[in-house]
């Protein structure tokens, strides 16, 4: 931002006066940034990010390698997302895009779609293993922020990654369902890390991994929900992390289909850190290939060791009003907590029909049944 300082000279009789007259207060300087800008090329929009209120990418193509950086962007400013948005190829980490800011207001316009393309990447080992992949979004330092309405297709791996204080998703469209027939793997659609004050309604979720994974943080609301194809509404993994304590989330008024879970929650085996104060109300449950519920304590990157340890507490949890059905092969609940770790639980109306109960259930806290 440029400051201007005028000087006017003034010469009087027998003497010499030189008057600064002050620039234009930070309101001029910042009412000086263009109100609407429109970009069709990336690199001009990252370039002019901090001159516009409003920026406008319009099907904009980012190459292969590089992200759509628009992070740090200047208070309240607005950005739209039009058309379709493209990323050349490149096996890379990413992300895609990030943005960064405060009392920032992402919007996607009608019809507009974020297109990862991801079966270009994907080769069924997802973050595990084969080409490096890109994650898709991050929202890290976005705070007092909303991003509302984007459509993202085809994520070639995690789609948000969150990091942020006071920060809105609304509406929301993941849609990675060509990913079941052709190798889609670890496409969690919202995976929420070091975080306060994060509330996700209305998402609408195809995915081949974690719905809502919440691996730290707390104040943290889903709420009216659609999840499918995916390994259901998580808790966790917590544990292993800089952060390993997950505290206030309420998960409610959502459903979980044609999915390998419904509810999980999981802790690392031999960590440390705390799970506390977790509400799952009102979640409607169809076409559960795995468990209807889960809560384990020996979770190891999807290898179970089978062993629960007691170092990640999970007290305080609530689950009221879990309904629906399971399949034939599935268990309903599957609970396998350390010793003296799970307390303080209370369920209600939880019915799950179908399915088979386990008989390997471990410390299952007074007034909740396996």
């Amino acid at each position: 931002m440029h400051v201007f300082v005028s000087f006017i000279h003034l010469v009087s009789a027998g003497a010499g006066l030189v008057s600064a007259i002050p620039g234009p207060s930070r309101a001029t300087q910042l009412n000086e940034r263009a109100e609407s800008c429109t970009f069709t090329d990336a690199a001009k929009a990252i370039e002019s990010k901090t001159s516009c209120s409003t920026i406008t990418l319009k099907n904009i193509e980012v190459p292969g390698g590089e992200t759509l950086d628009l992070t740090n962007l200047n208070d309240d400013t607005r950005v739209v997302f039009e058309g379709e948005t493209t990323f050349g190829y490149a096996e890379w980490s990413g992300p895609l895009v990030s943005i960064s800011g405060t009392g920032i207001t992402v919007e996607g316009a009608p019809d507009s779609v974020l297109n990862g393309d991801g079966s270009r990447w994907w080769d069924g080992q997802g973050s595990n293993g084969g080409v490096t992949k890109p994650k898709f979004f991050y929202a890290h330092h976005l705070d007092s922020s909303s991003i509302t309405g984007i459509t993202i297709k085809n994520s070639p791996v995690h789609v948000f990654s969150i990091q942020a204080k006071d920060l809105m998703l609304a509406n929301i469209t993941v849609d990675n369902s060509d990913g079941d027939t052709q190798g889609g793997h670890n496409t969690d659609a919202f995976d929420v890390g070091e975080s306060s004050g994060i509330t996700i309604v209305g998402a609408n979720v195809k995915n081949q991994d974690d719905c809502l994974a919440v691996n730290s943080g707390e104040n943290i609301v889903f709420t009216s929900g659609t999840c499918s194809g995916g390994h259901g509404l998580s808790i966790g993994s917590v544990g292993g992390r800089d952060d390993n304590t997950v505290k206030n989330v309420t998960i409610s008024d959502s459903s979980v289909s044609d999915s390998q879970n419904g509810i999980r929650i999981k802790t690392v085996y031999n960590a440390t850190g705390s799970v506390s104060d977790i509400t799952y109300s009102n979640i409607q449950l169809s076409g559960i290939t795995k468990y209807g519920i889960v809560i384990e304590q020996d979770y190891e990157n999807g290898s179970p060791t089978g062993e629960p340890t007691n170092g990640i507490p999970i007290t305080g949890l609530a689950i009221d009003e879990v309904t629906g059905m399971v399949e034939d092969d599935a268990t309903k609940i599957y609970i396998l907590c350390g010793e003296g770790s799970c307390s303080d639980w209370t369920w209600k109306d939880v019915n799950i029909s179908g399915g088979k109960a386990s008989d390997e259930c471990e410390n299952v806290p007074e007034g909740v049944s396996c």
